[in-house]
C-alpha cells in the first residue's frame, strides 16, 4: 500500500505537478503557496468522497445501515494505522475523520431520508 508520503514524494519529483519540494522552498511565501496548493488538492479528494457516500445511500435500507458503526469504528482504527505509519497524530487525524464522517453520516441521511420516502 502507497502512503501520504510516497505519494506526496511522487509529487514533489514529478516536474507536471508543478509544485516545489519543501526544501526547495525560499522562503515563507512559497512553502505558503504550496501548503495551499496541498489543502486545495486535499478538499477536492473530501468532494470526491462525499460523492461516494451519496452514491452509497440507495444501497441502503435503513438508518442502522446509513450509521454502520462497525464500519465507522474499522474505518476510524484504519486511518489511525495510516496516520501512525506516516508519523502523525492518530488521535488528531481520528478526531478529524470522526468530525468528517459525522457530517456525511447526517448528509447521507437526508439523502436517504429524502430518497425513501
Amino acid at each position: 500500500m502507497v502512503g501520504i508520503s510516497a505519494i506526496l514524494l511522487i509529487q514533489e519529483t514529478a516536474p507536471e505537478t508543478g509544485m516545489v519540494a519543501p526544501q526547495d522552498c525560499l522562503n515563507m511565501s512559497d512553502i505558503r503557496a504550496e501548503i495551499d496548493a496541498l489543502d486545495r488538492q486535499l478538499i477536492a479528494i473530501l468532494g470526491q468522497r462525499f460523492e461516494y457516500v451519496k452514491a452509497a445511500a440507495p444501497f441502503k435500507t435503513s438508518v442502522k445501515e446509513v450509521q454502520a458503526q462497525e464500519r465507522f469504528d474499522a474505518m476510524l482504527q484504519q486511518r489511525r494505522n495510516w496516520a501512525e505509519a506516516e508519523g502523525l497524530n492518530a488521535d488528531v487525524i481520528e478526531k478529524m475523520y470522526r468530525d468528517l464522517v459525522a457530517y456525511f453520516i447526517q448528509a447521507e441521511l437526508g439523502h436517504w431520508r429524502s430518497e425513501s420516502a
